[in-house]
This record gives C-alpha cells, sequence and structure tokens, in this order.
C-alpha cells in the first residue's frame, strides 16, 4: 500500500488544461449481455499535472488509471501512452436506480424508462470510516446544501489543527458542493454529494459519504428522484460469460483496512456463489490465476479450459438457476493470494 499511498499524494495539486468530460453513457447491452465500453488511449501533453486531472477529462478515477497501467509515474512524462479503462462489466445486480460498487470507485445510474447506463467516478469513505455496504433508497434531495460537521469530524480536524466551524453554509467553500442525495441508511449521514475538493473524487478520503465531480453530481441530481432504489456493493471481482461464449473476468484490487496493506497483494475472497459460478463456467484457471494477480480493473478474456464441456447457458451468477438455489455451505469459497508485485 505505501507505493499507491506515495503516488495518492502526488495525485493532489496542480490543475491541467484538460476540461471534465460528460459523463459516460452506454447502450445497455442486450440477450444477458454484461460487458460496456472500450478502453482508450491518451498520450500525455506537456500540458498534463497529474493523473487526477487525465481522470477528470475522461470522467474517471485516477486509480482505476493506476490499476490499468501498473507501474505509471504519478506525473507521467509528456508522451507517456496512458490506458484509459473506460470497458467494464456492469456489476451483477438489479438494473434499477443507483448501484454503487464500492471496489471500483464507480457509480452505475440506470435511468428509468431508458436503456442505457450512466457510470460516475465517486470518492468513498477511508480506512475505518467505510461507506455501508446496503440496499437503500435516496431519502431526500437536497440543492446548495449546508454542512453540519458530525462531532467526530470536527474532532480529527481538530487533531489536524483545524478548527470546523458547527455549521458550513452553503456557496463555493461548501465541502459537499451545489447539490446532495441524502441515503436512508444510519441517521441521515450518509450523502451521495459534490465536493470543493476535486482531487478527491476517485480516492478514500471521506467520512463514508460518496463524492462526485460538480458536472456529475448536477446531471444525476437532476435525474433521479426520492425514493430512488440505491444498492451499494463492494465486489473487486467480477465475471461474466456472454452470449457469443466469450469469458471475462476484471478484478480491482481490494479495499485495504489500514494505509500499510498493499492492496495489490492483499488477498480477494471470492463469495461462494462467485466462486463456485467461475469453477463451472469452465474458463482456463492459469487465467484466471493471473488476473488475479494483475488486477488490472478492466474485462480481461479468459479462454476455455482444456477438455472443457460446453459452456452453460448461464450468463450471470445472478441470473443462473442453479447458482441461485445452491446451498452456500457446499459451496467453494477460494482466496486468492499471490506474491511479489504485479
Amino acid at each position: 500500500m505505501k507505493r499507491v499511498s506515495l503516488i495518492t499524494l502526488c495525485l493532489f495539486g496542480a490543475i491541467s488544461a484538460l476540461s471534465v468530460a460528460h459523463a459516460a453513457e452506454y447502450t445497455l447491452p442486450g440477450n444477458g449481455s454484461r460487458i460496456i465500453g472500450q478502453n482508450q488511449t491518451y498520450t500525455v501533453q506537456a500540458g498534463d499535472k497529474n493523473l487526477q486531472t487525465i481522470a477528470r477529462h475522461f470522467d474517471t478515477a485516477a486509480m482505476l488509471i493506476i490499476e490499468a497501467n501498473d507501474t505509471i509515474a504519478p506525473v507521467p512524462k509528456p508522451g507517456t501512452v496512458v490506458t484509459i479503462p473506460s470497458q467494464m462489466l456492469l456489476p451483477d445486480t438489479p438494473r434499477e436506480g443507483i448501484v454503487v460498487n464500492l471496489a471500483e470507485l464507480r457509480l452505475y445510474y440506470f435511468p428509468p424508462g431508458k436503456n442505457s447506463v450512466q457510470v460516475y467516478p465517486i470518492g468513498i469513505g477511508q480506512q475505518g470510516l467505510e461507506t455501508p455496504v446496503s440496499v437503500t433508497k435516496v431519502s431526500q434531495k437536497i440543492p446548495n446544501p449546508t454542512w453540519t460537521p458530525t462531532a467526530g469530524i470536527r474532532a480529527r480536524s481538530q487533531a489536524n489543527g483545524i478548527e470546523l466551524p458547527p455549521v458550513i453554509p452553503a456557496g463555493p467553500s461548501n465541502p459537499l458542493g451545489r447539490f446532495a442525495l441524502r441515503l436512508g441508511i444510519g441517521h441521515g449521514e450518509y450523502l451521495i454529494h459534490g465536493t470543493n475538493a476535486q482531487d478527491s473524487v476517485g480516492l478514500r478520503v471521506s467520512s463514508g459519504c460518496m463524492r462526485m465531480n460538480a458536472p456529475d453530481i448536477a446531471a444525476l441530481f437532476a435525474q433521479v428522484s426520492t425514493g430512488t432504489r440505491v444498492t451499494i456493493i463492494n465486489e473487486p471481482v467480477k465475471y461474466a460469460v456472454e452470449p457469443n461464449g466469450r469469458h471475462y473476468i476484471e478484478v480491482h484490487r481490494p479495499l485495504s483496512q489500514t494505509v500499510e496493506e498493499n492492496t495489490q497483494t492483499l488477498p480477494i475472497t471470492l463469495s461462494p456463489t462467485l466462486a463456485s459460478f467461475i469453477t463451472r463456467s469452465g474458463g482456463d484457471k492459469a487465467a484466471i490465476d493471473k488476473a488475479l494477480y494483475r488486477r488490472a480493473g478492466y474485462p480481461v478474456i479468459i479462454p476455455a479450459a482444456k477438455q472443457a464441456a460446453s459452456p452453460e447457458s448461464v450468463l450471470s451468477v445472478q441470473n443462473s438457476t442453479k447458482a441461485a438455489a445452491m446451498n452456500a455451505e457446499t459451496a467453494e469459497t477460494v482466496t486468492h493470494q499471490e506474491k511479489g508485485q504485479g
């Protein structure tokens, strides 16, 4: 984790000439498919100051760029060709409302009545103040929010020599930005909101809320209604068998519990259902292990195992009748840990 921490520190700072891109919106794939988008490449220009500004241009997270490029410098040299991870597998959840996958630092929004999905980068809770996994709803829409720091936030700030006022009024200096969506969990303290610290989007720095770029929260706020379903998951591994028979695995670095943990080598524990699905799908185990080791953060094609039976007509864990009926006590839990750096 130390290498990533140093990169994270370098992400803050200068403003690039790049502009913020509009949110990515994709037509929903049919026939049970889950893959959307295409990866892109970008050649670093002389005016690009850091990865965070490049990430904002493509409306993605800097940590996802780090995953995709592995050994990239925090301030890449002009001429460096950077992979932008804009291909992904949809989370294996109902395509309804807002779906957040904490492990990939992304928020998916499925507009009602439209055959599309919008994908946004988010900042999430730091170690010890994690954003909770849950199924909830939007309980309140708050334009021009004021911010009332909790006692815990004020105490932590005071320990760092910062005295926070009891209430910060709405305006450009407000940490919640111009728009906030209150969620129906806890005591109402969890929000999806904007921020006055744009470089914090795509990182684990909040007290549990989810932060968005200003254009993104404005767009989401305009579309979402009170009562919208919100599903928050934490799944670093996504696996799909597409209608054309191709297997894909998308592996992200798991969320660490402490800043000292190395997320490149931290063990990944698959749920019994997902582990069973991957085993039954017939993908090549060596290729799956390689992807679990590399943790590239975008879909990787997995060839069929030698002498493997033809794949069942099962496209995902969620829509697998057998997986749903399987007794979790007899399903296999797979923990993957490799030595060294990827």
